[in-house]
């Protein structure tokens, strides 16, 4: 099974969340570390292969949570965060940049191994 490492603070950000939605998310990255995709898992658009999003819906708030798969043999827990916007689906531009700048950080620290 791969590791599952996490970045900057997303692991206190997924621990803040209710904790139904952090069964989802822990059950996605076991699946992730066994090389399979869990049904709630999406691609995300815009940020490269191998990112992978999480979203899960509790109460009227929505979750989610970035990792990548493709990096090493690590699970790279990039960024995880409530969707706070109350405009559309989209995912704000400030947390698309944050994942954006913690992907780069891993790729270098992944290079340099």
């Amino acid at each position: 099974m791969k590791e599952v490492t996490w970045v900057g603070d997303s692991r206190e950000q997924v621990r803040r969340f209710p904790k139904a939605v952090r069964r989802v998310v822990g059950e996605a990255l076991r699946f992730a570390q066994r090389g399979a995709k869990h049904p709630k898992a999406k691609p995300m658009r815009g940020i490269g292969s191998g990112v992978w999003e999480i979203v899960a819906r509790y109460d009227t708030d929505t979750y989610r949570a970035v990792y990548t798969v493709k990096i090493g043999e690590k699970i790279y827990v990039l960024h995880a965060f409530q969707k706070k916007s109350t405009r559309g689906i989209r995912t704000p531009k400030r947390e698309i940049d944050l994942i954006k700048q913690r992907l780069k950080i891993v790729q270098q620290l992944e290079a340099k191994q």
